[in-house]
């Protein structure tokens, strides 16, 4: 039987936004390291390795984790991840259409088959920004409930931005001054400035825009086939993400003395950064922690929103799936660029998921000392 983990308390409150709070969350778990030696591994600190699992249902894609704790953070023993597009045509109707919530609950269903397989002790399931925002999110979670039995939470913004930053922060390279962690999802996008001077990255402030490669695609229609068009749809989505970063922008730090570290994660960062190395396909061991000039990833971008859709799905490592949703993601990427100005971008492939196993592993060792 799995055991669900509580939601987190931060639900009750309905979110916040960046203009009423700055929460300071600490994210105290370093890549998840417990220090456990040889004998507490297969003694009573981690009694017969439990099996942990995180599923992390976003607006474009549905994913899921199955690890067990580790001396060094934890071991991943089995993945799944699927495009769902469970957002998509949200911009337009405000709800979760019904072949969308087919294709998340097919999906789901093969993590509820991998979680009685792995024998999975206990899980955490989080819906992000299409299910806050829909009216009929509520349905949707029932109906998954009843027929998979996975009991998904929709979490807050807020703790959407804190799972995905104890998820990566391991990754943020040394330097003076906070640094910028951010996730371009598909329904919205989160900007954390963090401080790392302590012993583990805190959160100073944060922001959750409403826009993602999914509702930022939707959002902005055009002649795909005309290149003036696509160029000015470009410059569109530029100018609506910056408005929806201003506010949060006016409030950065911008000093000469910063080191101005930036680290991203997601679908977009990892895709440019294949680009950037030329990969003839994906591959997560030489992405994931890569560092990537900036002035690589802006020209990747202009040359991505100058394509066809065409085009672009003969680039290796986008492919059909991404082709139409790569550009919004490259538009708000420059407008990240914008207001935080690196030279360098870090990649992340981990986040929420990542977060969330952390979080479990690190209650459950808490639960057994009390």
């Amino acid at each position: 039987m799995v055991d669900e983990a509580s939601p987190s308390p931060q639900r009750q409150d309905g979110g916040k936004s960046a203009r009423t709070a700055r929460p300071k969350h600490a994210a105290t778990h370093k890549n998840g390291t417990q220090n456990a030696s040889p004998s507490h591994r297969n003694g009573a600190r981690w009694p017969k390795l439990r099996s942990y699992a995180a599923i992390d249902l976003g607006t474009n894609n549905c994913r899921l984790l199955v690890a067990k704790p580790s001396s060094d953070g934890f071991i991943v023993t089995d993945a799944f991840s699927r495009v769902v597009r469970l957002g998509e045509g949200l911009v337009e109707t405000g709800r979760i259409s019904n072949r969308a919530m087919d294709r998340a609950v097919a999906a789901l269903s093969i993590c509820a088959d991998k979680l009685k397989r792995r024998n999975v002790t206990l899980a955490r399931s989080v819906a992000t920004e299409a299910c806050r925002r829909a009216s009929n999110g509520e349905k949707f979670i029932n109906r998954v409930r009843q027929e998979t039995g996975i009991a998904l939470d929709i979490i807050t913004a807020e703790e959407e931005a804190r799972l995905a930053v104890l998820g990566c922060q391991i990754l943020l390279e040394p330097g003076d001054g906070p640094a910028l962690i951010f996730d371009i999802g598909g329904g919205s996008t989160e900007l954390v400035l963090v401080d790392t001077s302590g012993s583990a990255p805190e959160i100073i402030d944060w922001l959750s825009a409403p826009w993602g490669v999914v509702s930022l695609t939707e959002s902005e229609k055009f002649d795909v086939d005309s290149p003036s068009a696509r160029g000015q749809a470009f410059q569109n989505m530029r100018d609506r993400v910056a408005e929806s970063f201003a506010e949060f922008a006016s409030r950065l730090p911008i000093s000469d003395n910063s080191d101005f570290r930036l680290l991203g994660t997601s679908g977009t960062v990892t895709t440019l950064a294949s680009l950037h190395l030329k990969l003839p396909h994906y591959d997560r061991k030489v992405i994931d922690g890569l560092i990537v000039p900036t002035e690589s990833m802006r020209d990747i971008s202009a040359m991505l929103a100058a394509c066809s859709p065409e085009e672009r799905a003969a680039i290796p490592c986008i492919g059909k799936e991404r082709a139409d949703l790569v550009v919004g993601g490259c538009a708000i990427l420059d407008s990240i660029l914008d207001i935080w100005p690196a030279s360098r971008v870090g990649v992340a492939d981990r986040g929420i998921r990542e977060g969330i196993l952390r979080s479990l592993m690190s209650s459950n060792e808490q639960r057994r000392r009390s």
